[in-house]
C-alpha cells in the first residue's frame, strides 16, 4: 500500500540518496510546520538525548546489561536513524552542508592521520 506524503513529493525513493537529498528531505519535512527548526541549543540537547538512547541499545545488545522484558524493543539501527535526523536538523538550522563537512574531515584524516594507524598489508 502506498501512502501519499506531500513532503516527499519530488524525491525518488527508489535510488540511493545523497547527503544533499537527505538534507533537502528533512528540510521539506520541517518546512511543513510553523515552529521550524529548534534552536541550536535545543537541537544539541535532542542529539544528546538520542545518543543516550543509542548507548542504551548498544549496551543491551553488546554490553553486560540485558534488556528487561517490559522494555520496548528498539534497535541500534532505529536509534542511529534518530541521531542522523537530529544531526541533519542541526546542520540545516545552521546552513551547514554536511557533504562539505564530510569532505573536509576525510581530507584531514587522509593527510594529518595518514600514518597514524596500522594499515592492512596487501
Amino acid at each position: 500500500m502506498k501512502v501519499y506524503c506531500p513532503f516527499l513529493e519530488g524525491f525518488n525513493l527508489s535510488k540511493p540518496k545523497t547527503m544533499k537529498d537527505l538534507q533537502e528531505e528533512v528540510d521539506a519535512y520541517i518546512g511543513q510546520f510553523k515552529e521550524g527548526y529548534f534552536s541550536p541549543l535545543a537541537l544539541l540537547a535532542r542529539m544528546t538525548e538520542e545518543l543516550g538512547e543509542l548507548a542504551r541499545e548498544v549496551n543491551h545488545f553488546h554490553g553486560e546489561k540485558p534488556k528487561k522484558e517490559s522494555e520496548e524493543a528498539n534497535t541500534i539501527e532505529e536509534e542511529m536513524g534518530d541521531m542522523l535526523f537530529v544531526l541533519i536538523c542541526f546542520a540545516n538550522s545552521l546552513n551547514i552542508d554536511l557533504q562539505e563537512s564530510h569532505d573536509r574531515v576525510m581530507t584531514k584524516f587522509n593527510t594529518r592521520d595518514k600514518n597514524r594507524w596500522t594499515r592492512i598489508e596487501e
